[in-house]
């Protein structure tokens, strides 16, 4: 069985699976933040905080910085414009398959109308 492997694109939707980190990205979408202002907002804790920013970069779509004691993140200059082209050939394809459906089930049902008509 072949395998479509693409590691940046399976980062990033491995990252952007957790509720958390996709909060985490619309924060830093607002500006960037330190981890602990982000654990704050999450109710969460330092540790639990770092693990999820860490995710984040690993992907790709979070860089850190430390200045003294302060560890701030924003959003990494990647992007998700390969994840938004993946997204979007899929919904092209799922569109017109459902087209198509919908062509069929439109012959059938005149078919029917045919039928009953006779």
């Amino acid at each position: 069985m072949v395998q479509y492997v693409s590691r940046p694109l399976d980062l990033s939707f491995a990252a952007l699976s957790d509720a958390t980190r996709r909060g985490i990205i619309d924060q830093l979408g607002r500006g960037d933040a330190s981890i602990t202002s982000l654990a704050d907002k999450f109710q969460m804790t330092l540790t639990g905080m770092k693990k999820h920013v860490q995710v984040l970069e690993r992907a790709g779509l979070v860089v850190t910085q430390k200045v003294g004691r302060v560890r701030t993140c924003k959003l990494g200059k990647r992007g998700l414009k390969a994840e938004a082209e993946w997204i979007e050939a899929h919904r092209k394809l799922f569109e017109a398959r459902f087209e198509a459906l919908d062509e069929i089930i439109s012959e059938m049902k005149q078919e029917g109308s045919d039928e009953s008509a006779s």
